[in-house]
């Protein structure tokens, strides 16, 4: 049986098995149970199944599109009949209810908490602080000088396209990095400077479990006379065993970066027997035409810059496998934190 017959012939089961719970359900924690386990946005079966219709080549999905819309709307609308079949005894027995009793306890007001990308920003901020970086902040709509040409990202180079980027007219655009900050920094503060930029930027990324068309990122940018990259490894590896413990180690992998030269890709592990190394950024040392575009001269003065992903810092401490969850608003997700 090919995945496309295979796949219709699960979702009939599915159908047929989610229908018949929502009808069974007594009482609304009944069918919250059952909407969790047929249509619940993580695990719910209708999920897996999207994953494997997701998977499928193009003519299975012709096969199955169909059929797979009809799924979903039939499974919805017993969903929403179920609520409102649940709903009915409650308004009936509304004004037949007793008398308000002002002897009995009031009811628990639950507490609000911090967003955990708040919390992590706010963490962040504090321990660079104590590293010696000041918060620097910067526009969100930036110009193309900004964004590219100041960063040594000449016009032909692939970062720049339009399909890669939120352009809003022809010389503006919603910034695709967090070093535009340093950028407009240098330009207006001479050398030492010591910098930290936290924001949201914005990529046009198709949405899945490690990518978001906007997220936040950290830039670190650090200038003065005689900076090397041992002092670019020794800021990193006391963050890291700051915000995620003391046995985290770190390591440089050779890259490329326009703005920088030499790169490296940052790599982290909690485990360096076991050889688990997880990627959280880029950095390495400001390149010289980065200082000129600037004003800095870059026989006199060197520096380095880094960029990590909030949400990938995130994610890292706390176990999280899907970005997503970040924005959905999920009061049970956020509530965890």
């Amino acid at each position: 049986m090919s995945d496309a017959a295979q796949l219709l012939a699960d979702l009939e089961v599915f159908e047929r098995e989610a229908i018949a719970a929502f009808e069974r359900a007594r009482t609304a924690e009944e069918l919250e149970a059952a909407r969790v386990e047929f249509v619940g946005q993580r695990r719910g079966k209708f999920r897996q199944l999207e994953e494997r219709f997701r998977a499928l080549p193009p003519d299975g999905k012709r096969q199955c599109g169909r059929r797979f819309n009809e799924c979903r709307q039939r499974v919805r609308a017993a969903l929403e009949s179920a609520r409102a079949r649940l709903a009915q005894p409650q308004a009936k027995a509304e004004p037949r209810a007793a008398a308000f009793d002002f002897t009995a306890p009031s009811l628990r007001i639950r507490r609000g908490t911090v967003h955990p990308l708040t919390q992590t920003i706010e963490e962040l901020i504090d321990v660079f602080g104590r590293l010696g970086f000041r918060l620097a902040d910067g526009p969100e709509v930036e110009d193309e000088w900004h964004n590219f040409e100041a960063l040594n990202i000449p016009p032909e180079h692939p970062a720049r396209d339009p399909n890669d980027n939120f352009y809003i007219d022809g010389q503006r655009l919603l910034r695709s990095q967090t070093s535009t900050v340093q950028i407009r920094v240098m330009e207006k503060q001479p050398p030492p400077v010591r910098i930290i930029a936290i924001g949201r930027v914005y990529r046009p990324d198709v949405h899945d479990a490690t990518h978001f068309s906007m997220f936040h990122q950290i830039e670190g940018l650090y200038v003065d006379r005689h900076v090397t990259l041992a002092h670019l490894k020794t800021v990193l590896r006391q963050f890291a065993q700051a915000f995620l413990g003391p046995e985290v180690q770190i390591r440089f992998r050779p890259s490329f970066f326009p703005f920088t030269e030499p790169s490296v890709e940052v790599d982290m592990s909690w485990d360096v027997r076991g050889g688990q190394w997880v990627e959280l950024g880029g950095a390495g040392m400001v390149d010289p035409n980065v200082f000129r575009a600037v004003g800095y001269d870059p026989e006199q003065y060197s520096g380095f810059a880094f960029g990590l992903g909030v949400e990938r810092l995130c994610m890292r401490r706390h176990g999280i496998n899907d970005i997503r969850l970040f924005f959905e608003n999920d009061v049970r997700f956020l509530r965890q934190f």
